[in-house]
């Protein structure tokens, strides 16, 4: 079976409309899902790049493979994977699989992809290399402009500085930007593998819809903010919720912004979604040409969500929300009947999915299932729960979340717990982990997630021991091993 993954960076589910957005053009993935099976309620372990990727990598929770920041903001943490870890390409290479990743890496400090046995074009770090050497070789090869942007949109940082740099307008006509270059080059590994006749599994990772959202007029311009609807979660106060939420909304300078700023930049986000959607349409069309349709198995997701003004924020940060944590996943499998299906999967998942679809052991992938039994129509047991970590960004902030059918708890150490209840306040507004009737529904969440923790080797049930309601122990906490028999205080 070969295997093509295409992946996108920070990119809202809700932007794509085979998951119900009325006016973002999304042909192509509405086509793939319509082909193949829509997962409604896929998650990414950590809602930031590079853990995010290491776990698809690993097949491991960001706690096992403690590779928790991105490097350009580490505060401490593990810049690369250690030499010791599994990862999957490893595995499909003993299978002599040909292995090609086009795109963003955003994997590590000092290894690149083709560490990992990957090739292609060496495109390190979070936004769009457009000064890369092959970048530019393509523009000159094709007579096409180079990289210029102007009105850029930006805020005031609570210093009095610019700030981060949101969108800005292209003066590039869409076959120069690095979204059609990167599918330029897919399409050329493509049919360099279509010759050999060996297995392949090849990766494209778009850096966008990641912000600062920069586009050629054709779609900065293509959907009218008119048609916007702001999320609701934009009415957020941030009343009893842990203070991080308030500071990253000055941080990412929203209440500087004009609201209908904020608007265009949610249609220009639109555009860019669009403009993706086209690059991915052109692989698929060239994949059927190939005739290698048939015979390969087709993965579309990303590494996290995006904010784009829900909760007064943009970008992504210390709050597990479901616009950062929920994210596309769709698969399709050749000869699985099209569907939807509602299990808690995530990206994670895709790891041990993509060892089974090459005929590779999946067991060192410890924190992933297979997701070939729901993609083949089957109804396996499955977990009722998700569980997400966060580890930190710009500071160390360590967070756990779980969440089940209806509810979802956030363990913040440093400050107040959350716990929402996503049937009655589907957008997050209200945290209800104080309120006297949730009691039993935070008793068992709380002892639920401990469990879990502990199951899986994560440490930070630690802290959890001492200072929530998680019921009895099984366990000797309190190092009383150490005391003599019969020692009084």
């Amino acid at each position: 079976m070969n295997l093509l993954f295409l992946m996108t960076d920070q990119h809202r589910v809700d932007t794509l409309g085979c998951y119900g957005n009325p006016h973002v053009a999304t042909p192509h993935l509405d086509r793939l899902a319509a082909t193949g099976t829509r997962f409604e309620r896929c998650y990414t372990p950590t809602a930031i790049c590079t853990p995010a990727r290491a776990s698809l990598l690993t097949g491991q929770a960001p706690f096992r493979h403690r590779l928790l920041a991105n490097y350009e903001r580490n505060v401490g943490y593990l810049e690369d994977l250690r030499h010791d870890a599994f990862t999957f390409p490893g595995a499909l290479a003993e299978r002599d699989y040909r292995l090609g990743l086009v795109g963003k890496w955003h994997g590590g400090t000092h290894r690149n992809a083709a560490s990992y046995g990957f090739e292609g074009p060496d495109l390190p770090g979070w936004h769009n290399p457009v000064d890369h050497p092959d970048y530019l070789a393509y523009l000159a090869e094709r007579d096409l402009p180079p990289y210029r942007i102007s009105e850029p949109i930006r805020g005031t940082t609570p210093n009095g500085n610019p700030g981060n740099l949101l969108a800005a307008r292209l003066h590039q006509p869409a076959e120069a930007t690095f979204e059609h270059y990167l599918a330029t080059r897919a399409i050329e590994q493509l049919e360099t593998y279509a010759e050999t006749g060996r297995p392949f599994f090849l990766a494209t990772h778009f850096f966008g819809p990641h912000l600062p959202y920069l586009l050629p007029d054709e779609y900065h311009d293509m959907y009218d903010p008119d048609l916007v609807d702001l999320p609701p979660s934009i009415a957020e106060t941030f009343e009893g919720k842990p203070a991080v939420q308030r500071n990253y909304s000055a941080h990412w300078t929203f209440d500087t912004i004009p609201i209908e700023v904020t608007r265009k930049l949610i249609a220009v986000y639109w555009g860019y979604v669009t403009l993706i959607d086209e690059q991915i349409g052109r692989i698929l069309t060239r994949l059927d040409e190939l005739g290698l349709t048939d015979g390969t198995a087709v993965f579309f997701t990303a590494d996290h969500g995006e904010f784009t003004g829900a909760h007064r924020l943009h970008d992504k940060g210390p709050a597990m929300y479901e616009d950062i944590y929920r994210i596309p996943g769709i698969v399709r499998v050749p000869g699985a009947p099209p569907q939807v299906r509602d299990e808690f999967v995530t990206l994670t998942d895709c790891t041990a999915t993509i060892l089974e679809l090459a005929g590779c052991d999946t067991a060192p992938a410890v924190d992933s299932r297979s997701l070939l039994p729901l993609v083949r129509g089957e109804h396996p047991e499955w977990p009722a729960e998700l569980l997400a970590e966060f580890h930190g960004h710009h500071f160390p902030y360590p967070q756990r979340m779980i969440r089940d059918d209806r509810y979802k708890l956030v363990v913040n150490p440093e400050s107040v717990n959350e716990l929402y209840d996503l049937a009655a306040d589907p957008h997050e507004l209200t945290n209800r982990y104080a309120h006297p009737e949730m009691l039993p529904v935070r008793r068992r969440m709380l002892r639920r997630l401990y469990d879990l923790l502990r199951e899986r080797g994560d440490n930070f049930y630690h802290w959890m021991t001492p200072m929530y309601d998680v019921g009895a122990l099984d366990h000797d906490p309190t190092l009383s091993a150490f005391e003599p028999e019969g020692t009084t205080a």
